[in-house]
């Protein structure tokens, strides 16, 4: 039996803790998701409809950088905010309101316009693990003249989305991040919205939905290049998984197939089952492999999917968006294979006991928090 030196025994115990600590954070809890706002500028009047989780904002969390709440020092307020009935959540957020307020920033024609809570819809308590999503509207008056408005909030309020609202259509869109503010948004008519900069946005969302979110597709990747570390299986296996999860992004987003997320999203976890248990069970990419993959592609898109139908696709760069979140989708799960290879495939995929002592071991751990996901998402 060979003999691993120190250096190698390093890598290999550092690439496992890597992998371990993807697979060992929570995949749902109290994720971090965009809040989206409707804005809707008319002569005289500015109003704003907030999805959001106003848990957070209540609780004082600073979502900056912020993957998950429990992350937060402010996490036990959350928790206790998250058990609140909607009564007592909308008293809590009207006693908050005069400093939450002061971290909105919208402005007509450069001037400060002040927002006042217009209604508040908050859904009853239900499974505490999960976000709960509230509807905040927000109010305003516009000077008399006023052409433009820009919108924005502070970092620490989160990622928001922005889609202008004129008879009912979407005008502008704008993804806002790090306290980001819109371009100026015409009054009481739909403002065009540079496609490079649609294009850009859904290119980051995309990444992002990959790293650092998206630990379930993270691990089918990785199911995937423990298969074997040479170009071609992995070749096929990407192919695959990208023509699937395309398609039915494609036509997800387009409406034409709506699976609900409480059957994909076991499914998907079933889907890092298999391509983990078969990693050990298999000797190298069977013909059968691809056409997995590609199924268990078109389950992953769905899941793509209910993200941009989450955020609001903009139907006027419906194309441009969708190219964009997908290439974002790419370059993440590229990032992952390029990562897991520079750590152990470059090093050890040539070395005769490189199944048993990396590709098994990190398959079987694959395999088993896939399998905690599935039991997670159907029975818990």
């Amino acid at each position: 039996m060979p003999v691993i030196s120190h250096l190698p025994l390093l890598r290999i115990l550092y690439t496992l803790t890597f992998v371990w600590a993807l697979v060992a954070s929570p995949a749902a809890a109290h994720e971090i998701q965009p809040s989206v706002a409707d804005l809707t500028a008319e002569e005289g009047q500015v109003t704003l409809d907030i999805r959001m989780t106003l848990e957070a904002a209540v609780a004082g969390v600073d979502l900056q950088g912020l993957e998950d709440t429990d992350a937060s020092d402010r996490a036990e307020d959350y928790d206790a905010a998250r058990a609140l009935d909607p009564a007592a959540l909308e008293a809590a957020l009207r006693a908050a309101w005069p400093d939450l307020s002061t971290k909105l920033r919208v402005e007509a024609d450069g001037a400060p316009v002040a927002l006042d809570i217009a209604g508040v819809e908050i859904p009853e308590v239900g499974e505490v693990d999960l976000p709960r999503f509230s509807t905040l509207s927000l109010a305003g008056t516009l000077p008399g003249g006023a052409e433009t408005v820009t919108v924005g909030w502070t970092a620490d309020l989160g990622d928001l989305v922005i889609r202008q609202i004129v008879d009912g259509e979407v005008g502008y869109t704008a993804y806002l991040s790090g306290g980001e503010r819109t371009d100026p948004v015409d009054v009481g008519q739909a403002t065009a919205t540079d496609p490079v900069t649609v294009s850009v946005d859904y290119v980051g969302i995309g990444f992002e939905h990959i790293i650092p979110k998206g630990l379930d597709h993270i691990l089918f990747v990785l199911g995937l290049f423990f298969l074997s570390a040479r170009l071609v299986p992995l070749l096929w296996q990407v192919t695959a998984f990208t023509l699937a999860h395309t398609v039915t992004l494609a036509l997800g987003i387009l409406g034409l197939v709506n699976v609900p997320a409480e059957i994909v999203e076991p499914l998907i976890a079933a889907s890092i089952v298999y391509v983990g248990v078969e990693n050990v069970l298999s000797r190298g990419l069977t013909p059968w492999r691809p056409v997995v993959v590609f199924l268990f592609g078109l389950l992953h898109g769905l899941g793509f999917a209910s993200v941009l139908g989450d955020i609001g696709l903009d139907p006027g760069q419906f194309a441009i968006s969708l190219i964009g979140f997908n290439i974002g989708v790419e370059v993440g799960q590229l990032a992952v294979i390029a990562i897991a290879f520079a750590q152990v495939g470059y090093w050890f995929g040539g070395k005769d006991w490189y199944r048993a002592r990396i590709a098994t071991p990190a398959s079987l751990a694959i395999a088993a928090v896939g399998a905690y996901w599935a039991i997670e998402r159907t029975l818990l």
